[in-house]
């Protein structure tokens, strides 16, 4: 089924067709036609999935006979978690929007306020915003919701992780009665349902995938060795197996930092990501990652949902994260747009209750791995997606050299 069948205009079909995109993906195909016809809508699917054009391709159709939108107001609100969020959904308004007269922009905080509320002077068809820093401008009254006609909050299991509740529920009091609301979550939690409750009643329900399903294009994989043995190993990776690039997840800032610069004596190029630097730098760093400059990113956590490229082939978990679904996020990093990707993870004992987390998560166990020369001391329990420790694993050994 071509996009054009789905009620999209032409110079809508022409921009994402020049996007490389010539059918839509499953969550594309539901939820289109319930957001045209003007219905609220909850949709649950996973990273990679196609979720962010399933709301703009139609925001973007209902706003081409849209009145012209007034100074300091918007037609339409997209709530994203992150920073980095904001910054990719509203690159991808720009080229969906590319044939189009209709304007966007991303506003978050960490930079400074000032160009921000001196744009909105002028109004904005879509706006891209973190909830902190909308509500400021609502407070400076540098933005008015008065005649805004969607509602779109986009991962809304990661905006109730980080405690955005109070803000989401602030902003929506600002809103129009009547309007169209969109809910978009990798997720259905009992605390994703009663947000829902309130921002998004009289919906229609879609669920693209499983909730405790990652994207089957992706090959995991996890590699068992000591925890004072994982730099060594992870440079043997990325020099025995030629890697070009990878997006590589740690735990702490500092631990970003230490790992860097073990890199970076063993030749290997790689930069830190995580809050402690600055918008100005995030925003550089994923822009030379994006364009190959940088080939190995050691992020934390910050960057599981930031990060939206085609072609990254590979992301490694040097630490597993602590919520089981921060994996699959993370995972989906790679793998998208129904690409093949990698996805590996560097497990020690001190890693076994979250392993056994993620995998009773997944519904299945991942497929172990031990590389020859680094086989570890202290053997990681066999997994019975129980956190209580059993008999050690037996792992598929994998000879040192080329993979």
């Amino acid at each position: 089924m071509p996009f054009s069948a789905l009620g999209l205009s032409d110079p809508i079909v022409k921009a994402v067709t020049e996007q490389g995109y010539q059918t839509p993906t499953p969550i594309q195909a539901q939820a289109i036609p319930v957001v045209l016809a003007g219905d609220n809508l909850i949709a649950a699917a996973q990273t990679g999935t196609g979720k962010t054009a399933s709301f703009v391709l139609p925001l973007l159709q209902q706003l081409i006979d849209a009145p012209e939108v007034r100074a300091k107001r918007v037609h339409a609100v997209i709530l994203t978690p992150t920073r980095e969020l904001a910054i990719q959904v509203e690159d991808n308004i720009r080229q969906y929007a590319a044939h189009l007269t209709l304007s966007s922009m991303a506003m978050y905080g960490g930079v400074d306020i000032a160009p921000q509320q001196q744009r909105l002077i002028e109004g904005v068809d879509i706006l891209v915003a973190t909830p902190g820093r909308l509500l400021d401008m609502l407070t400076r009254r540098a933005i008015h919701l008065d005649e805004t006609r969607t509602l779109v909050i986009d991962e809304a299991d990661r905006m109730l992780d980080m405690g955005f509740i109070a803000d989401i529920n602030k902003i929506v009091e600002k809103l129009p009665s009547q309007r169209q609301n969109l809910l978009f979550s990798a997720t259905l939690s009992t605390q994703v349902r009663m947000l829902a409750r309130t921002a998004v009643t009289d919906a229609v329900e879609i669920s693209i995938a499983p909730e405790n399903t990652s994207a089957p294009e992706i090959t995991q994989s996890l590699i068992t060795v000591d925890k004072e043995f994982k730099s060594a190993l992870l440079s043997h990776l990325i020099q025995s197996g030629e890697w070009q690039q990878a997006l590589i997840f740690i735990e702490t800032k500092r631990g970003a930092a230490k790992l860097v610069s073990q890199l970076e004596k063993r030749g290997i190029g790689a930069e830190s990501f995580h809050s402690g630097r600055s918008q100005a730098v995030r925003e550089q760093l994923l822009a030379d990652f994006k364009a190959g400059k940088v080939p190995f990113l050691v992020a934390t956590g910050v960057a599981a949902r930031g990060i939206d490229i085609d072609d990254l082939q590979r992301v490694v978990n040097y630490d597993l994260p602590d919520e089981a679904e921060n994996y699959v996020h993370r995972i989906g990093r790679t793998g998208r747009a129904g690409a093949s990707g990698e996805a590996i993870s560097l497990v020690s004992r001190d890693d076994f209750r979250n392993l056994c987390a993620i995998e009773q998560h997944l519904g299945n166990f991942i497929e172990r791995v031990v590389i020859e020369g680094f086989e570890p001391g202290l053997a990681v329990p066999a997994s019975t997606m129980d956190p209580l420790p059993r008999k050690p694993a037996r792992a598929r050994r994998r000879p040192a050299g080329k993979r």
